[in-house]
């Protein structure tokens, strides 16, 4: 589970949301990705939060955003990202399965 280390606006017309997660373990370093959660999530609340992510898939062209990592979640009731995390806090780098 990755920490988010910050969060920023997208610039420009680039109308998504985009966080920069610290992913630990193996040398991954620190990874982009866009997710658009604006609608569950502020910037202030994301640093420091572990959320779910896939590390290993090949960056991904997102408008003029390159990707990096897949956060996960779930869509709520009115079809908005909710953010997949743990209950508990665990390790970072820890393994999803």
């Amino acid at each position: 589970m990755p920490p988010v280390a910050g969060a920023d606006r997208g610039q420009g017309d680039f109308p998504f949301f985009y966080f920069t997660p610290s992913i630990v373990g193996l040398a991954i370093g620190v990874k982009k990705t866009s997710a658009q959660i604006t609608a569950n999530y502020t910037l202030d609340e994301l640093p420091g939060r572990q959320v779910a992510a896939v590390v290993n898939f090949p960056p991904r062209q997102i408008g003029k955003f390159m990707s990096e990592v897949l956060a996960l979640g779930f869509a709520d009731e009115a079809g908005e990202v909710v953010l997949f995390a743990p209950d508990v806090k665990v390790p970072n780098g820890s393994r999803l399965f």
